[in-house]
């Protein structure tokens, strides 16, 4: 484990999903008490995307944007929101360069897949259709997220290419939980590891899903099909239960023929990137936003 990082392990609340209300009270307390993002050349608004439900985003635009990233907020389907994200958005949105749009879909258990999944479709669809008013590339619009939120990036991705949807210029994939059968190696020797458990992943699988059977576009590694798809970043954390399931899903995208860079950050669990002064998190923000840097300006 990273020194800096195992330092605040003792600090950390243990993630319990057995009750969601109250989770999410103490996620958002969690949040609100952090200092406040540096906003200062960004300029922020809060949107409603019309859908069946209407959407709310968040919209952080960076002075001379050319491309866009939907970015979806973590917290197991079942917690997270606009305010809680801010922590994220502002500091990718100002290394990338790039319009970040946060999005706050439904919840599970209230709302059990697909809900959240069409949420993200719905915001995908208008981010391409308003592009003009964003002032952004239509052809410069990635997916990206953190642990749930990456699994929606990733099945956005594949319902897009499915429907014949909005093009979506890449994929950017943080710590990922891509596949509900908890068979990889990491998956079944990393029980007991900081915020993400296997009880805590089973917790999040069971609010999401409920009885339904999980389908490629609740649990991407069931895809057969790979091919087609918008090249990627994933990175992924060494003591984290989704590491294994990162790489394989990068390997069969590359077997696919799909472009991909896998970021594999030594003595990182999953979610420490909160952990903001550490000097690896610090260096895995920066590059989050030169990665979208790249990929939506070249």
């Amino acid at each position: 484990m990273d020194p800096e990082l195992e330092a605040f392990i003792p600090l950390l609340p243990r993630t319990d999903l057995t009750d969601p209300v109250a989770y999410r009270k103490i996620y958002a307390e969690l949040a609100a008490a952090r200092p406040a993002p540096d906003t200062a050349g960004l300029e922020v608004e809060d949107r409603t995307v019309p859908a069946d439900p209407d959407v709310p985003v968040r919209v952080y635009r960076p002075r001379q944007a050319q491309g866009a990233v939907v970015w979806l907020h973590g917290g197991g389907w079942v917690v997270g929101d606009l305010d809680t994200e801010q922590h994220w958005a502002a500091p990718i949105a100002h290394l990338s360069g790039a319009v970040v749009i946060t999005v706050d879909y439904r919840l599970a258990p209230e709302h059990r897949f697909p809900a959240a999944l069409d949420d993200v479709y719905a915001v995908l669809t208008w981010t391409h259709e308003h592009a003009a008013e964003l002032g952004i590339d239509p052809d410069r619009i990635a997916v990206g997220g953190h642990s749930a939120g990456a699994n929606l990036a990733t099945a956005v991705a594949l319902r897009a290419r499915d429907q014949l949807g909005p093009p979506i210029r890449f994929q950017l994939l943080n710590e990922a939980i891509l596949d509900d059968r908890q068979q990889t190696w990491s998956a079944r020797n990393f029980t007991d590891t900081p915020w993400n458990t296997r009880a805590v992943r089973a917790a999040a699988l069971g609010h999401y899903l409920g009885s339904q059977p999980a389908t490629p576009y609740a649990a991407p590694a069931r895809a057969d099909d790979l091919s087609g798809l918008p090249p990627a970043y994933i990175a992924t954390a060494e003591f984290d239960p989704n590491r294994d399931e990162g790489i394989d899903y990068a390997l069969r995208l590359l077997q696919a023929g799909v472009s991909v860079e896998l970021r594999q950050w030594p003595g990182t669990f999953h979610g420490s990137l909160a952990i903001q002064t550490a000097d690896v998190s610090q260096r895995q923000l920066a590059e989050l936003g030169a990665v979208l840097r790249r990929a939506l300006t070249e």
